[in-house]
């Protein structure tokens, strides 16, 4: 039986984390730079969505650079590029080339993504990989939330913060260095294209799909639709964090549940339970103690169907198809993370604020409608 080598795993997590670390102090602090030079909210949301573009862009590449490059090599070119390019915002005010800027750092983060995920899933023995993946998950998830906080207790504080944010990417760099050298990279084996697996993962691209669109939601649209709730705005604003925090909180509870239960009758269970969920939102917002245990429920089982998406593409597939299926998973992160918040903000608009959980209810009903067709075709994993 495999064992765990947990020197890998402890340094891919170190790094990734680092990585998640940047990832959550630079999107705010770009906002921030441009609200506070009175840009509009349309061209900030412009720019924010130059990085899902970028791991749109890249996701279909990775495997071929894998192939050619290894593992190691690709990570470490990407988390250099990443601390360049954030870097770089220091040097210039001109929107077109923060947004050429930030899609570079997109596409860095889609490789680092595709690769991270790939890798955990090769390092994870069998009858471990959901509790293995989701300390994985967790850590990124963990790391990310302490980003903001790093911006608001820094800010005014430093001179050159893009700078600042840049220089911690680079610290996941000693990480990587501990990796054993090209630890699943085959020279040998062939490139495999995302074509010839996507056939093989609906459930796995839906699931990945549906949690993008919940994760980007969350965070951009769920407060205001507390306030118009009649919330107060100082804890509408806590709401999007309460569903991290459920996230955070509960992953490595259900990738243990995924290991003895069964990754299917798990996956599918989240799936259900959010369709259950949902459709409570809009009573919940007037019995505070309800609206943050239902923000809780949901952040934990939207956060569980990503976390085991991963874990199937590691059940799935193998080398380079299994770099292949997670450069597909970040594909439709890219998509829905994109333009997920504009078609419901604009159905927010036009008719009601409870289009927010009707969206997400309708992504979470595709993802048990293709649960439920893969059970009829005899998936096994």
């Amino acid at each position: 039986m495999k064992t765990m080598p947990w020197r890998d795993f402890c340094a891919l997590v170190s790094s990734i984390g680092v990585v998640g670390l940047g990832l959550g102090a630079t999107i705010p602090l770009t906002a921030l730079r441009l609200d506070q030079r009175g840009i509009g909210t349309d061209i900030v949301g412009i720019i924010t969505a130059a990085s899902a573009f970028g791991i749109l862009a890249a996701t279909p590449f990775v495997s071929r650079w894998v192939a050619r490059y290894g593992p190691r090599g690709c990570m470490l070119g990407a988390i250099a590029a990443s601390a360049l390019s954030t870097a770089l915002m220091e040097t210039t005010d001109n929107l077109l080339l923060w947004g050429l800027l930030r899609f570079v750092f997109g596409a860095c983060m889609g490789v680092l993504f595709t690769i991270g995920e790939a890798w955990v899933n090769h390092l994870a023995p069998v009858n471990s990989r959901g509790r293995v993946v989701a300390m994985y998950t967790t850590a990124f998830t963990l790391f990310q939330l302490i980003g903001p906080a790093l911006v608001a207790g820094l800010e005014g504080k430093v001179a050159w913060p893009f700078a600042a944010c840049g220089a911690l990417f680079l610290l996941a760099l000693p990480g990587m260095a501990l990796i054993a050298d090209d630890a699943h990279h085959d020279e040998d084996e062939p490139h495999v294209s995302w074509r010839a697996v996507l056939p093989r993962m609906p459930m796995i691209a839906v699931g990945a799909a549906f949690f993008a669109l919940f994760d980007t939601l969350a965070l951009s649209l769920l407060p205001l639709y507390a306030i118009r709730q009649g919330i107060v705005t100082e804890l509408a604003l806590l709401s999007a964090t309460v569903v991290l925090v459920g996230d955070t909180a509960l992953q490595f509870a259900f990738g243990w549940l995924a290991d003895h239960v069964g990754r299917r009758r798990v996956h599918t269970g989240c799936g259900i339970a959010v369709c259950v969920l949902l459709p409570l939102l809009p009573f919940a917002a007037g019995t505070p103690w309800l609206w943050w245990i239902l923000l809780l429920m949901l952040g934990a089982t939207a956060g569980a169907i990503y976390m085991l998406s991963l874990v199937a593409c590691g059940a799935r597939f193998q080398g380079q198809s299994l770099v292949a299926a997670s450069a597909i998973v970040n594909a439709s992160w890219g998509i829905t993370s994109s333009g997920g918040p504009l078609v419901t903000g604009l159905l927010m608009q036009t008719t009601g604020i409870n289009a927010l959980p009707a969206v997400l209810w309708c992504g979470a009903a595709i993802f048990v409608a293709c649960a439920w067709w893969e059970y009829k075709q005899g998936y096994v994993d």
